[in-house]
């Protein structure tokens, strides 16, 4: 029986995990990048519909999520060929699951999610979205964005450039950071799925993030990596996590992320503070701040 091929890339990642200034969690995150395996993914929900509804939401969809892919992980090259049914079917499940909660929930109507799942194999990124959870690719010192952003303001801008939109109005308009699509149990009105992959290069790094990364502007984010993308996925988490911290935004909404690193086989590593796992907690007006190094064993 031939030996299984080695992956050529393998991933460094990192967790953050942070309340913010109101000191509340909508936001679930959950991560799995098995060692040396050249695979892994992550799973963010962003809720809403209160607290309550907003953290139960979130948590419905990670689980639902995160469940089916570590299930399909168990074979990559069957998962990979049918990456988009998988992916889009576990959306529609947790979106079904959220409904089916609220409607025995009543304290709860109205409650949903959004989700960003980015999947890694190799070389190679997929992705399901729905939402306003962005997902950055750093290469060449350039940042990009590479989902969809279903709010408002991005249908705003289409009208615009169409001329079905005068600049002012848009600018004025008081619906333009409205969500356009999420997981509420009702027709998911725009999904993101991506099923032919992003090539991926060693030097790259992903964030996969909730909205409230986005109190750094893009540029921000882009010369912070440009400073510190030679450094270990962990410090770059926190040199991100420390300029939010910079802004003193007393509105700060809490903030969830996974920094990855995408290095080739052999390279070596700029070594974290711990090789294992590390947990820092901040406190910062009652917030609490989780900063974990992603490392499990391959079993």
């Amino acid at each position: 029986m031939p030996k299984p091929r080695l992956p050529e890339f393998l991933y460094d990642a990192a967790m953050v995990i942070d309340q913010g200034r109101r000191a509340r969690q909508e936001d679930a995150i959950v991560s799995d990048f098995p060692t040396g395996n050249g695979f892994g993914f992550v799973v963010l929900a962003d809720g809403m519909g209160g607290h309550a509804g907003g953290d139960v939401a979130s948590k419905i969809v990670v689980t639902e999520v995160f469940s089916e892919l570590k299930m399909q992980s168990g074979d990559p090259e069957v998962l990979e060929q049918r990456i988009g049914d998988i992916l889009g079917d576990a959306a529609l499940s947790a979106n079904e699951c959220i409904g089916l909660y609220s409607s025995r929930s009543p304290e709860h109507e109205g409650m949903g999610a959004t989700l960003l799942a980015p999947v890694l194999m190799d070389d190679r990124l997929y992705w399901v979205s729905i939402g306003d959870s962005p997902l950055y690719l750093f290469r060449d010192g350039t940042l990009s964005r590479l989902n969809a952003d279903h709010v408002l303001v991005s249908q705003i801008d289409f009208m615009v450039n169409s001329g079905l939109m005068g600049r002012e109005e848009a600018v004025n308009h008081p619906d333009q950071h409205c969500l356009t699509s999420v997981l509420a149990g009702r027709d998911i009105a725009q999904i993101d799925c991506r099923a032919t992959p992003v090539r991926l290069a060693h030097g790259d790094i992903v964030i996969a993030a909730s909205d409230g990364l986005q109190s750094l502007s893009e540029p921000r984010i882009e010369a912070l990596l440009r400073f510190a993308g030679n450094q270990s996925a962990e410090r770059i988490a926190d040199g991100l996590l420390r300029d939010i911290a910079r802004l003193d935004d007393p509105w700060q909404d809490n903030v969830s992320f996974c920094v990855i690193k995408v290095q080739k086989q052999g390279e070596p590593a700029q070594p974290a503070e711990d090789p294992v796992l590390r947990r820092k907690f901040k406190a910062r007006n009652g917030s609490v701040t989780i900063l974990a190094k992603v490392k499990r064993s391959a079993g």
